[in-house]
């Protein structure tokens, strides 16, 4: 582990500062081009009147030049033609403006390009440099746990760094098969259940953290294997009065007028040890009309024909945050189950009797809660359990049940 790490330590590193230069050498040359055409801008628009200046002194002088030649001519030719070739001079002086000179700018008008280029980017950059990147010895983060769901994982973390704090966590996962991990989790929670998990298939785990007030995560923690032999919780197909997602664990009450229950694939929920239904959640998505029929819950069989779990051999909570063992109403409620909510089932066995295959006295202790709301009740039955099913009965469209 440590040879490995190191190995692949410098190779992010030599690849970090690699990019780094490249990207330092390309933002340079934008510079230096950017200053090149503020130069070439300021000379362009400073030498155009000083070039028309120069060329109205050039024809003037260029003028004068020819009259000069004119003049001496004059002067020196025969007398005949020379009252002619004076009076012609004389005119073209005339109309001449040999007097007249465009405006010079002073010397201290006409602009004189410089570049100013301050020394201390050089200090800011060799600080920064020097400051940027670290190496970390361990991760401010590792994995701690990994508990098995039905078709899930609930993934623990933790710090092992006390000084570092933690704003953010990211969790990321894969198949054992795959090469990229890919995010699944970013908030500031310690564990995240990890759903659509194929049982009996590895997956490897990471987590870093971002420290408070940084944008930058933190090295990833060692990845770790997690797995779960457990199979995901189904609802049963087929049912006229509900759609199902594509994994079966999502189940819509459509706009069917055929009403009943909606059960489990199979008994996934065990019990025979301390197990909770609280790894098996009801997330309510979406709400419909209430009902005082409505119902969430487990029972001890499917029974075709009731359109709902309030009934003998089940327990459920209604929408309205009645709680009903075998048919009958408690004292103690719950609040309403409303858009969001989260309603969750913890069960323990508590034998009162002998229990065999041709049955005996059997509790179970039910902790129903919702809403930061519980209530704790046992469930006595005439049969040992080794597993239940769960379902849900709705009398008008729109709830929308995950269940994990």
């Amino acid at each position: 582990q440590i040879k490995d790490s190191a190995t692949l330590t410098r190779d992010v590193l030599e690849q970090h500062f690699s990019d780094l230069k490249g990207t330092l050498k390309k933002l340079l040359d934008e510079r230096l081009m950017c200053l090149l055409q503020e130069v070439d801008v300021i000379e362009q628009e400073s030498i155009k009147p000083l070039d028309e200046c120069q060329k109205l002194i050039e024809h003037g002088v260029s003028t004068a030049d020819e009259l000069l030649r004119e003049g001496e001519s004059a002067v020196d030719g025969d007398v005949g033609q020379q009252n002619e070739k004076l009076c012609n001079f004389t005119k073209k002086a005339l109309h001449i403006q040999l007097d007249s000179l465009p405006e010079v700018p002073s010397l201290v008008d006409v602009p004189c390009l410089s570049a100013q280029l301050d020394d201390c980017l050089l200090t800011i950059l060799k600080n920064q440099i020097f400051r940027h990147g670290t190496v970390a010895s361990r991760p401010p983060v590792q994995l701690e746990e990994f508990v098995e769901k039905p078709g899930g994982i609930l993934v623990r973390w933790c710090k092992v760094d006390d000084d570092f704090v933690a704003q953010d966590y990211r969790l990321q996962y894969r198949k054992s098969t795959a090469s990229h991990f890919e995010d699944v989790y970013v908030g500031s929670e310690t564990e995240f259940i990890v759903l659509h998990i194929d049982p009996n298939v590895d997956y490897q785990f990471r987590v870093c953290a971002r420290g408070d007030g940084r944008q930058e995560w933190s090295p990833w923690s060692v990845p770790q294997i997690g797995r779960t032999t457990l199979v995901p919780h189904e609802w049963t197909a087929g049912l006229e009065g509900y759609s199902l997602s594509s994994r079966r664990n999502i189940a819509l009450r459509n706009d069917s007028q055929s009403c009943g229950v909606l059960y489990s694939k199979a008994p996934t929920y065990f019990c025979g040890q301390t197990l909770t239904f609280r790894q098996v959640l009801f997330g309510i998505e979406t709400v419909g009309q209430p009902d005082r029929r409505d119902s969430l819950g487990v029972c001890v069989e499917q029974r075709n024909g009731d359109d709902s779990l309030q009934r003998d051999k089940a327990v459920c909570i209604s929408t309205n945050g009645a709680v009903f063992v075998n048919g009958k109403e408690m004292t103690n409620q719950l609040p309403a189950v409303t858009s969001g909510s989260t309603v969750t089932f913890d069960m323990e066995v508590v034998q009162l009797g002998p229990c065999s295959n041709e049955g005996g006295n059997f509790k179970l202790r039910v902790t129903i809660s919702s809403n930061n709301r519980e209530v704790v009740f046992d469930w006595v039955l005439d049969q040992c359990c080794g597993s239940l099913y769960f379902g849900c009965s709705f009398s008008y469209p729109g709830w929308k049940v995950l269940v994990f």
